[in-house]
């Protein structure tokens, strides 16, 4: 199999349609219920799950616990901690390919932060929730996740928005690498008079900038998904001047919080989203005010089972 992936480097204008060739004789003619580590069941792709990987629970559960001692141990602050599943909790199972234990691999990551307040989402979710060709949640289905999460977090993000069709189709990251034919995703982002409201502001790269909620650029790039709140960025603020309380929020998360983040904004004055893969720890407290706030950690599970992109 070396030399056939060799052979398709050197030979790149043959490249895509030997891959599609090799994926149609893996699965079609083999029976293997797998291609490259992705396998389809139900009208979705999904990856394998790699083996619970206790390390990286444990290197995750540290930087939690070094943000805590050190930033927020002594201050005002509600701590909070929730689990995104991988849609494999829903699809594994029932298609008998290895998968987590979703259910022990929670109590186990819970006992390790034992300190926050644990948020089960799990019941909420079901495969519709999640696009076909991606990983990701899809926004719209998701207001009750937000919603349940304001609540335990004793705030209300209730609002009404206008479902928005993106004109583009989105091949989520598992579409190519699957290299069969499938049919695209449709992404809807939500919007409303409070979220135009807002100010959002990126602090990526040098001076803060003011940008977009949903980057409407990103949305017909390479990852349409990147459109909600522009992808990956170390820091990002949220503020929003006609929230009925002064409450504020720290939510640190991974790509799955850039779907989300702007449906908490009605429970909250301001919302600073950091995400430590694309900034130190340890940098954290230069720029992020703890004092009286409420502190999420979303995180997903695939994320907490590979966490060494954390910083």
């Amino acid at each position: 199999m070396e030399s056939f992936e060799e052979y398709t480097a050197d030979q790149f204008p043959m490249r895509e349609s030997l891959r599609k060739l090799k994926a149609f004789f893996a699965t079609k003619v083999l029976g293997k219920v797998e291609n490259n580590g992705l396998y389809m069941t139900q009208n979705h792709i999904s990856k394998l799950d790699d083996p619970e990987n206790e390390y990286m629970m444990n290197y995750a559960a540290d930087k939690f616990s070094y943000l805590y001692n050190t930033l927020m141990k002594d201050k005002n602050v509600k701590l909070y901690f929730s689990i995104v599943p991988d849609k494999n909790f829903l699809l594994s199972p029932s298609y008998g390919v290895p998968h987590l234990d979703y259910e022990g691999f929670e109590e186990r990551m819970k006992a390790k932060v034992d300190y926050m307040e644990y948020i089960d989402i799990k019941p909420l979710l079901s495969l519709d929730d999640y696009y076909r060709t991606d990983s990701h949640w899809k926004q719209e289905n998701i207001r009750d996740v937000a919603q349940l999460l304001g609540e335990k977090m004793g705030t209300d993000v209730k609002a009404e928005y206008k479902e928005n069709i993106l004109d583009h189709p989105f091949y989520g990251v598992y579409a190519g690498q699957y290299a069969l034919p499938v049919k695209p995703d449709t992404i809807k982002y939500l919007t409303s008079p409070a979220l135009d409201a807002c100010t959002v502001t990126y602090y990526d790269t040098g001076a803060p900038k003011v940008g977009d909620m949903y980057n409407m650029k990103k949305a017909t790039g390479k990852d349409p998904y990147e459109m909600f709140l522009s992808g990956t960025a170390p820091l990002i603020t949220i503020e929003n001047p006609n929230a009925k309380t002064q409450k504020e929020l720290v939510l640190f998360r991974d790509s799955f919080g850039s779907s989300i983040a702007p449906l908490l904004a009605e429970g909250y004055k301001k919302i600073t989203i950091v995400d430590i893969r694309y900034i130190q720890s340890s940098f954290v407290g230069n720029f992020v005010n703890f004092d009286n706030c409420d502190v999420l950690f979303l995180y997903s599970s695939t994320l907490l089972n590979n966490s060494t992109a954390m910083k």
